[in-house]
């Protein structure tokens, strides 16, 4: 295990960060476009990512701490102490590219989980037309059933743990 485990762990999460804001522009704009039939799948493809988003953060976890270890860190060192205790080399620019890609990758997701958990929390729970009736009220009642669902899961979307093991502020 080495530094190019780590760089290469790092790129794993980055690209589940990526489909994670992917999963939730496209439920913004499901959401936008009042389609709540979709809102039960939505949450599950965002869970999806959560769960592969854990798994990742547990290998680049171990492989961090690793090369903490090889460089004379701590295990629990974050990503900026790993920077400036990079030995001579490429090793200090290319995790600080991860860092910078990581720290933007965090905000556009912050951001896109604030305009989500609005726009569903706005989002009117529609009737079914015509009598109300006993399928209208199960219509009424899953829907927020799954609105309570997503809301839950986009609200875990922001990652702190990974932002905690960044370290520090972004420049």
């Amino acid at each position: 295990m080495s530094a190019s485990d780590l760089s290469a762990a790092l790129w794993q999460e980055r690209r589940q960060l990526e489909l994670l804001l992917f999963r939730l522009e496209t439920l913004r704009l499901h959401v936008g476009a009042g389609n709540v039939e979709w809102l039960r799948l939505m949450a599950s493809e965002i869970e999806a990512v959560l769960d592969r988003l854990r798994f990742e953060g547990l290998a680049r976890s171990v492989e961090s701490a690793v090369v903490a270890a090889q460089w004379g860190m701590p295990a629990q060192a974050t990503l900026v102490e790993l920077i400036a205790a990079a030995p001579a080399g490429p090793w200090a620019e290319i995790l600080g590219e991860h860092l910078d890609a990581l720290h933007a990758l965090l905000d556009r997701l912050g951001a896109a989980a604030r305009v989500n958990e609005e726009a569903l929390r706005l989002l009117p729970l529609p009737g079914r037309p015509g009598p109300a009736g006993t399928a209208g009220l199960l219509d009424q009642l899953a829907t927020g059933g799954n609105l309570e669902r997503v809301l839950a899961v986009v609200r875990r979307a922001p990652q702190p743990a990974l932002a905690q093991y960044l370290g520090g502020e972004k420049d």
